[in-house]
């Protein structure tokens, strides 16, 4: 059964024309027009179900999202929404949508399910304790993926997470995976957070993965009103994502997993 036939007997529509966007690493999205004129996004995943309910629970705690349309075990289907810009012109927007997200709390860390970028998994398995949470589900997972040396330095870190991280931060609704490239901008608004892995945590992590790749004006954090110490916890929130960077395309992000490393005095 071709992709096509798939997307209409899920929308109930035939498709005029489809066509592959660009930018995806680990998954393909498809730009859908169907015959009544209605654009759509169709995204395969074999975690499609997981990522609806995601987007679901992104869009019920008031931040955007696109609505789910369809969804069935590898394909989902979704609002087309407006795109023309980078987070950069939307700051002051951004951090009241991040308010609304965070503002959604779970009564544990962690998700009902599991989920995963490519081929590296990410436990969601909940705790009542933050500390042992990320060093269990996002420190120590990677270690048997890592060389000796960045093994005895993670798992060093991991000991001293108790004293370098709250026990008991609110378990706030995160976006899981906040870069830019997941934030879609029209003019100066916020027009859908995609590409979701949520999970409940510690707010500072999405800041934290914002970072990687953007810069964000210190008025930004300034309206977040977040809690003493936020910037010395913010290298090692990012060690987790370059932890994933570095098993996912390679030893061109090793550097930056070293650079946290020793920003913690590792």
């Amino acid at each position: 059964m071709t992709i096509e036939t798939r997307i209409a007997a899920l929308i109930g529509l035939p498709v005029s024309s489809l066509s592959r966007r660009h930018g995806g690493d680990l998954s393909t999205v498809y730009r859908v027009t169907l015959t009544d004129g209605e654009t759509v996004v169709v995204k395969e995943s074999d975690r499609a179900e997981t990522e609806a309910a995601m987007l679901r629970a992104v869009r019920g705690s008031g931040a955007p999202a696109p609505e789910v349309l369809a969804v069935e075990r590898d394909l989902l289907v979704m609002e087309n929404m407006p795109a023309a810009g980078r987070p950069g012109s939307a700051w002051t927007d951004l951090a009241q949508v991040l308010e609304r997200l965070h503002a959604c709390h779970g009564e544990s860390y962690g998700w009902p399910e599991d989920y995963a970028f490519g081929g590296v998994e990410i436990a969601n398995a909940s705790h009542r304790d933050w500390p042992t949470f990320w060093a269990e589900r996002r420190l120590l997972c990677h270690v048997p993926y890592l060389s000796a040396a960045l093994t005895r330095r993670i798992e060093a870190l991991s000991r001293t997470l108790p004293e370098r991280l709250p026990a008991d931060p609110i378990p706030s609704l995160l976006h899981g995976d906040l870069w830019g490239g997941n934030i879609l901008v029209s003019g100066d608004v916020i027009s859908a957070l995609i590409d979701p892995a949520c999970y409940h945590g510690h707010r500072e992590v999405d800041l934290a993965m914002l970072t990687l790749f953007d810069h964000p004006p210190a008025r930004f954090f300034e309206m977040l009103d977040l809690e003493p110490g936020w910037k010395e916890r913010q290298a090692l929130y990012r060690l987790w994502s370059w932890l994933v960077h570095l098993r996912l395309f390679g030893d061109g992000y090793r550097s930056a997993v070293e650079g946290c490393l020793v920003e913690l005095g590792v």
